[in-house]
């Protein structure tokens, strides 16, 4: 399938990712090493920039919902499972997921990790649902050991407010110390860090979340400055709503845009790099659309079933979703 719009074009193939099971995020490295997870313990990496996919299952862990994945290297990757008290956990492989190793085990009954991100091997965050009206989060600094971030840093939360686990961007790094977390359940609001996670601010965004079933999903930066955040209601899949909202100065401003093609919420949302005006690929389970002008419009990509998507550095595409689905996007400008 190709479709065309002013000079751009996007080339979708499909690949074989070696499993059946749902693939709800992924990750790119570089622009060889690509990986990405899903339910059923399930994980795929490629080392060939996507030519082949090499399908595991993480040992005794056949029953975990794999919603995040971060990609090192060829090696290295972490995975996070999301679910209610302690079957949120994040695991570790530095051996090209021979084997991982258990880092976290979340012991608050009623918190639910979400999504992750890191600033490089060693530093990141991963964040869930507020539980008692506070926000929580853990963090690494030495890529091994996770300590949760003391409340009073973070601000309170609203009454539910939580996230979504659709597609591991709801959490998002930007530099050597910036993050952004993008929060649905009763709002639409996205927490700041620009230390770290050592001080945090918030900042609300126009993308409608009127109910617990809405609000935003993920969240993307380019270095310039660019943001866009992505969501709406999750339990109206058959609505067409404007649920993208975009940023011209590092998320301290946002106006809303119009939604792409597809109907129901945003799952994930990324930017294609070298583009030559801000462009980006929406995801859902609606299916995916592309926008070269910042949000002002949009085309189809597809309307099959997709969670999550990712580009490497030099413009190459993949969308996830149910029953393994992987597809390549190749882009020419």
């Amino acid at each position: 399938m190709i479709v065309f719009i002013l000079a751009a074009s996007f080339t979708l193939t499909p690949l074989a990712s070696g499993t059946s099971a749902r693939l709800q995020a992924i990750s790119v490295a570089s622009d060889g090493v690509i990986w990405a997870s899903g339910l059923e313990g399930t994980f795929i990496r490629s080392i060939d920039g996507g030519a082949s996919w090499m399908a595991g299952v993480v040992t005794g862990s056949e029953e975990r919902q794999f919603r995040d994945v971060h990609a090192v290297d060829a090696d290295t990757a972490y995975l996070l499972s999301a679910g209610s008290g302690d079957a949120s956990r994040i695991y570790k492989t530095v051996d090209g997921g021979k084997s991982w190793a258990l880092q976290f085990v979340n012991a608050i009954p009623e918190a639910f990790f979400d999504c992750m991100d890191f600033w490089d091997e060693d530093h990141g965050l991963a964040y869930s649902d507020s539980v008692n009206g506070e926000i929580i989060m853990v963090r690494t600094d030495d890529g091994e050991t996770w300590e949760p971030i003391d409340s009073e840093r973070l601000p309170p939360a609203l009454e539910g407010e939580g996230g979504f686990a659709a597609s591991g961007t709801c959490v998002s790094v930007q530099g050597e110390s910036t993050a952004y977390v993008a929060m649905g359940v009763n709002g639409a609001r996205i927490l700041r860090t620009k230390d770290r996670g050592e001080s945090w601010d918030v900042i609300r965004t126009p993308v409608p979340h009127e109910n617990e079933t809405s609000g935003l999903t993920s969240v993307a930066f380019l270095g310039s400055g660019a943001g866009v955040v992505a969501g709406g209601d999750i339990s109206t899949p058959d609505d067409y709503e404007d649920t993208v909202a975009v940023s011209e100065d590092a998320g301290e401003s946002w106006w809303l845009v119009a939604g792409p093609t597809f109907p129901g919420a945003v799952y994930g949302i990324a930017y294609v790099p070298g583009a030559p005006t801000p462009s980006f690929v929406a995801v859902g389970p609606g299916g995916a659309s592309y926008s070269l002008d910042n949000g002002s419009t949009w085309a189809s990509l597809s309307t099959d079933s997709y969670w999550s998507v990712a580009f490497t550095p030099s413009g190459t595409g993949f969308l996830v979703g149910p029953e393994g689905r992987l597809t390549q996007v190749n882009t020419s400008f």
